[in-house]
């Protein structure tokens, strides 16, 4: 019941499950505009959608589940733990799990600025600890993004260039437009290639000015692409450079060589893999969030404006052989 990123963050647990017990039935719940997060995989056995239009409001949340309780499950698995899904939850009558929250006073204390912010766990570590009781093994964050071949038909032309997403869901959380803008310019200066940058329809304007200031170096596909279609570009692709946002899931799904940027947020909150390489200034103020803000609450915003176009080049250059097709 929440967003992409945390979405695609649950399919390691559930492949567990799956594993574990391959007779078992898994459904899904998910928020309708995030479904093709999460669908085409195979040991998801029915998806179900809630529809924020037609299903939410308390009087219409409880019908909801109402209906889902005729399905007759035996295990409820909350893995958002949200105002929501504990409703849905506590309206099925079984025997629900839940993952273990952070502390309330940590986040207040956070909040108001007197802790910095340190992760108990992280995030999918905590999903596991919600199937305790089901001896399930943890083996690390594999995770898995689904798509089919007709979702690679309109990207297919892109195969092999370097792309960014320059968006994240709060402003913090994002590296500064110049230097997206100087690294795709720097990338087509040296190595003769333009860089894409992907997104929504509201990135557009964003995506212009990282164009503009790159030397009209970038492809623009933000708005252009689905979800799905998306993740069929980031399989092909050289790799990604990402701020800690949905994109960096999707391309961890489809194993692809991802750079992702940390600022204001912990990157204690991952397992990183070999695919996965961390660009992050440790400025003493970082992390300071748990989900980013609007702004830098001391207005300097060093945890991102100390980070290089440069920096990460040299980085991009010790991982990617540029030769390899």
């Amino acid at each position: 019941m929440s967003s992409i990123g945390d979405v695609i963050l649950t399919t390691p647990v559930l492949k567990a499950f799956k594993e574990r017990y391959p007779d078992a039935q898994i459904d899904f719940l998910v928020l309708e505009q995030f479904k093709d997060a999460i669908s085409g995989l195979d040991y998801i056995d029915n998806l179900i959608t809630f529809s924020k239009k037609e299903n939410d409001g308390l009087k219409n949340i409880l019908s909801f589940a109402k209906k889902l309780k005729e399905n007759n499950y035996d295990y409820v698995f909350d893995l958002h733990s949200k105002f929501r899904s504990k409703i849905i939850s506590k309206r099925m009558g079984v025997k629900t799990y839940t993952y273990r929250k952070r502390a309330v006073w940590k986040s207040l204390l956070v909040k108001l600025r007197l802790i910095k912010y340190q992760v108990d766990d992280t995030i999918i570590k905590n999903y596991f600890g919600a199937f305790k009781d089901f001896n399930l093994k943890y083996v690390g964050e594999d995770l898995d993004f689904s798509f089919d071949e007709r979702d690679c038909e309109g990207v297919i032309q892109y195969s092999g260039l370097p792309v960014m997403a320059p968006r994240a869901s709060k402003n913090t959380k994002e590296w500064t437009a110049e230097g997206f803008g100087k690294l795709a310019k720097l990338i087509y200066e040296k190595y003769g290639v333009k860089s894409i940058l992907i997104g929504g329809k509201g990135d557009i304007p964003r995506c212009q000015e990282i164009d503009r200031i790159s030397g009209n170096n970038c492809i623009i596909l933000a708005g252009k692409l689905s979800l799905k279609e998306s993740g069929a570009l980031l399989s092909k692709s050289k790799f990604l450079v990402t701020n800690d946002s949905g994109p960096f899931h999707i391309a961890r799904g489809v194993k692809c060589k991802t750079f992702v940027i940390f600022g204001p947020t912990s990157p204690g909150m991952f397992d990183f893999g070999k695919n996965d390489i961390l660009i992050y200034a440790g400025v003493p103020c970082s992390p300071c969030s748990l989900h980013g803000d609007k702004e830098c609450p001391k207005k300097h915003f060093d945890c991102m404006r100390k980070i290089e176009a440069e920096d990460i080049l040299q980085k991009i250059e010790n991982y990617i052989d540029w030769e390899e097709k």
